[in-house]
């Protein structure tokens, strides 16, 4: 797996990006190490605030903040031109510069001989470790979780590290395990799977959740989503090489089509059961759903409740607001 060290406290990167779903990056780690956290920066008055002191790049330095860290996720991935003075300006203060982006820092002009001049680092986290296998499909030793969603961004990485929190709570045996940039940002270390050439998705998952204890769980961040138009290639091979005992829906209550892509409609939440079902079973037929966390943020306080409890009764299955009610009703099923 890769190893991420990233030296603290941060100064989270905001830019002019107004919308969470494309912050998730910074909102992540605010949210599950916000001790780490020192501030934000922000370029433009309405850019999302992430609650954390907003500083200049001198105040940061002042303030003992040792890392830059890009907090938006671009379609794409790429790294816009007008971040190159900010990101310049912190290497020459002696942050580190830390960015889950598809372009690599290094290739920046101008940021690598700044980094060395001023025993600074380029830290980019979406890079996947060499010499990665194919898939052999071979049975592993240990349980496996997999978070699947209706689309992207729906709450699957948080629903795995409220699991994970909760099966250790419970005293049973679980690692969390990442599968994308924030995620390996918050545990240190994971597979960026979108970052993974094609033929070697199933085998990256493989090394990401290899042999364990008989009773030890993997809980895998999902990636994607199996009827996503753009991402669905890197949800089939982490499907494949995760091959996963049992998996988790995650959906947004409200959305309706797939973001960024409005004229693809969002699956149903049955529909994402029966394809993961389909597709699972060509590696572990014991495959089934034993939940679904569900994001509710956009829905009034009055109706979720009824909106949760309708849909478990609709679907025979524990339904939860991860981060409202924990995730124990789904955690019991496992245990």
């Amino acid at each position: 797996m890769k190893v991420v060290e990233m030296r603290s406290p941060y100064l989270i990167f905001i830019g002019s990006e107004s919308r969470k779903t494309y912050a998730k990056t910074g909102a992540g780690l605010v949210q599950w190490r916000p001790e780490l956290c020192r501030g934000q920066m922000r370029l433009a008055a309405d850019a999302l605030d992430l609650g954390l002191a907003d500083m200049t790049l001198e105040e940061a330095a002042s303030a003992g903040v040792r890392s830059l860290v890009i907090g938006t996720a671009t379609v794409g991935g790429d790294i816009p031109e007008q971040w190159y003075p900010v990101l310049r300006q912190a290497l020459g203060l002696g942050m580190d510069l830390v960015a889950g982006a598809h372009k690599r820092l290094a290739d920046v002009p101008g940021l690598a001989e700044l980094a060395a001049a001023n025993g600074a680092r380029l830290i980019d986290v979406r890079v996947p470790p060499a010499a990665l296998p194919v898939g052999s499909g071979a049975k592993r030793r240990g349980k496996r979780l997999l978070m699947v969603g209706t689309d992207c961004a729906v709450g699957k990485k948080y629903s795995a590290l409220c699991v994970e929190r909760d099966m250790r709570a419970a005293g049973m045996k679980a690692d969390f395990r990442a599968t994308g940039q924030t995620g390996i940002m918050i545990a240190g270390c994971g597979v960026p799977m979108d970052a993974v050439v094609s033929d070697f998705l199933s085998g990256a998952a493989e090394i990401l959740s290899p042999d364990n204890d008989a009773d030890h769980w993997d809980v895998i961040e999902g990636q994607g989503g199996l009827f996503h138009p753009g991402y669905s290639s890197v949800s089939t091979g982490l499907l494949i090489g995760s091959q996963p005992d049992a998996f988790v829906v995650c959906h947004e209550a409200g959305r309706e089509r797939i973001s960024g892509w409005e004229d693809f409609p969002l699956p149903s939440i049955e529909d994402v059961i029966a394809r993961t079902i389909e597709l699972g079973v060509l590696v572990n037929p014991a495959i089934h759903c034993v939940g679904v966390c569900v994001n509710t943020s956009a829905l009034p306080a009055p109706e979720r409740e009824h909106y949760l409890a309708e849909l478990g009764q609709r679907l025979n299955l524990p339904c939860v607001d991860p981060l409202i009610d924990g995730t124990l009703a789904i955690v019991d099923r496992l245990r």
